[in-house]
């Protein structure tokens, strides 16, 4: 069973050191993502439609609102892996134009070969949040110097997104699909179906998730499971809700289906999940 070591977390996102056994589902975040192995076996992930190597001398590397998944070898030793769940208005602090590491895009490749600056500073960011989970400060730092290293590392980091006009096409959402969205957005646990998402948009059922997937990089189904995930991941970390409360106000049937899920796509349950990220405090 995936474990979860340590995870921090702040205005900068989150960082989560994930001991790996298990494969997730097909997933995606609104957050800059980046898979740097810090120990165990050679890995992979599914990236898009292509396998992603995560080794020694390899990180993944997942624009905002990319479809991913991890794909688990039960025939390997686990893997053990520091997962950036990184914001890109925090990202904007070191550099304007870094706002566009919330689109697709931002990333050219799914993969790249990491220098000893960032494997370096990747092994003290992990062994920091494990010998001294509280020493916040020390942690924001470290993971400072690590999304700089890998920013200009892989992306054109100069001129990325320099221009508004760059900007706007990179953010441009068909105005049928913003319409769903805000639906999706203004209550992520309400029973949306499909259909009346396509009488909204006024399109018929394919040609809604054609657009839409053109439009966001994902399928509805997946762009609201990351809603709802974000809002899973907050109440778990900030409130003294039950879970079987959170599970319930998230519209999830039993507390089993809310774990399954929750599991699926944060790779431990809720509970471990909650128990982890205030270690800290």
């Amino acid at each position: 069973m995936s474990d979860a070591l340590r995870i921090a977390h702040g205005a900068f996102g989150r960082v989560a050191l994930l001991d790996m056994d298990r494969s997730l589902v097909r997933h995606a975040h609104p957050h800059c993502h980046v898979l740097i192995k810090v120990g165990g076996d050679d890995t992979q992930f599914l990236v898009g439609e292509r396998v992603a190597p995560l080794t020694d001398e390899c990180a993944v590397l997942v624009n905002a609102w990319e479809p991913h998944a991890y794909v688990h070898d039960p025939r390997r030793e686990n893997a053990l892996i520091l997962a950036l769940y990184i914001e890109p208005d925090w990202l904007v602090s070191f550099r304007s134009n870094w706002g566009a590491s919330g689109t697709l895009g931002f990333f050219d490749k799914s993969a790249g070969a990491i220098t000893s600056r960032i494997r370096g500073t990747a092994l003290d960011l992990a062994s920091e949040m494990v010998l001294d989970p509280a020493s916040g400060s020390r942690q924001e730092r470290l993971l400072s110097d690590l999304m700089i290293a890998v920013i200009e590392r892989f992306t054109p980091w100069r001129t990325v997104g320099s221009s508004l006009r760059e900007l706007a096409r990179s953010s441009a959402v068909d105005w049928r699909v913003r319409k769903t969205i805000s639906l999706m957005r203004q209550d992520p646990t309400a029973p949306l179906s499909i259909e009346r998402l396509c009488r909204e948009a006024g399109m018929s059922r394919s040609h809604f998730f054609r657009v839409f997937e053109d439009s966001t990089g994902v399928t509805p189904h997946v762009f609201l499971n990351v809603l709802k995930v974000e809002m899973a991941v907050g109440a778990v970390i900030d409130s003294e809700e039950s879970f079987t409360t959170i599970g319930d106000r998230l519209g999830f049937s039993a507390p089993t289906h809310f774990t399954r899920f929750f599991r699926d796509h944060c790779s431990v349950s809720p509970r471990e999940f909650r128990t982890v990220a205030r270690l800290g405090r």
